[in-house]
């Protein structure tokens, strides 16, 4: 009797061993999460978010991890560490200084300062194949590099100014040397506005400073713009000049000068008159969608072509337009959001 119920113990353990063996086969192991660093120069801002949403949207098992820079590019090699100790699965970087920060130029994907071992997504850069962080929009030149494409064309600008104000034939331009984007936008601008009618005035915030300027030379450098009859300027593709908006947009106000931006934040909540830019919140989703591409599909990044913002809003604000006594036309209206305070 006793060794009958060995063996019935015996074959019980058999059996419930067979099961799980069984249950180890036809129940698939739960993934992990993938985590993706984001690297964002003013933090967790409107295209942040739409990284977010879009990623929440997707059902994708992904968290993004949020580093805010704080404008300070110093804390960029640690972040670096981070993503390589932590073995993240993507990196998202905000920005041309912050791209630049992490992957370098193409002539540096084997340095090993810059990320090269793991994917990274850039958006929000204002032009990357003129600082040579990407190659062409077919693709980036680099296996481990994807990203976006936000900026309006600046032939765009200028003819929506035009369309807004039609003797408008002078274009002002500040801008600061120690950020490499805002010099690459005086050169495209410097070369495309001849070929529209359009004179540019660029002046340098503050010429032989090698750090950013000082906010208190962005008055004086207007006072010279309006001298020289400017009566529309542009202010993109700074960091600085945007974190110093409203200094800047309230002074080109006082001066009678409209300020045309691709930054809308400046037209909602400062005194900038114009925007023409994607949403940010869009922005962020296309560089959701390339991550997802990377790590829910499987798609090698570099294969990737960079994604682009196909829809623009324009924004007015209407309390400005009244203080310059520059009314958008109606048909201008037809198209345009406007703002007030």
């Amino acid at each position: 009797m006793a060794e009958w119920r060995n063996k019935s113990r015996a074959a019980a353990s058999k059996f419930i061993a067979a099961l799980c063996l069984l249950a180890s086969f036809s129940t698939p192991l739960q993934a992990e999460t993938k985590v993706i660093l984001g690297i964002f120069y003013y933090g967790c801002d409107e295209l942040c978010h739409g990284v977010q949403f879009e990623l929440a949207d997707s059902g994708f098992d992904v968290k993004m991890d949020v580093r805010n820079l704080q404008q300070d590019m110093a804390l960029v090699p640690g972040l670096i560490e981070e993503a390589r100790t932590r073995k993240v699965d993507l990196v998202i970087t905000h920005g041309t200084s912050a791209t630049l920060g992490t992957i370098g130029r193409l002539e540096d994907a084997a340095d090993p300062r810059f990320l090269s071992d793991i994917p990274v997504v850039f958006t929000q850069v204002a032009d990357p194949f003129g600082s040579n962080i990407a190659e062409s929009f077919e693709r980036s030149g680099r296996k481990n590099v994807a990203g976006t494409f936000n900026r309006v064309p600046e032939a765009v600008n200028i003819q929506v100014v035009r369309s807004y104000d039609p003797s408008f034939d002078k274009l002002g331009l500040l801008y600061n040397s120690n950020e490499e984007n805002s010099v690459i936008k005086r050169d495209e601008l410097a070369a495309l506005a001849p070929t529209l009618g359009v004179e540019l005035v660029a002046l340098e915030i503050e010429p032989g400073v090698s750090g950013p300027p000082d906010p208190e030379q962005i008055p004086e450098r207007m006072a010279e713009l309006a001298a020289a009859g400017v009566e529309w300027l542009y202010l993109g593709s700074s960091s600085f000049l945007r974190q110093n908006g409203t200094l800047f947009t309230e002074s080109a106000v006082e001066h009678g000068i409209a300020v045309v931006s691709p930054y809308e934040a400046l037209v909602r909540d400062s005194s900038a008159l114009l925007s023409i830019a994607a949403r940010e919140e869009d922005v962020g989703r296309l560089a959701a969608r390339q991550a997802l591409a990377i790590l829910r599909d499987g798609k090698i990044p570099g294969e990737l072509p960079i994604l682009s913002a196909t829809d623009f809003a324009y924004v007015v604000n209407m309390d400005v337009a009244r203080a310059l006594d520059r009314i958008p036309p109606f048909a201008f209206l037809q198209i345009a959001a406007t703002v007030q305070r």
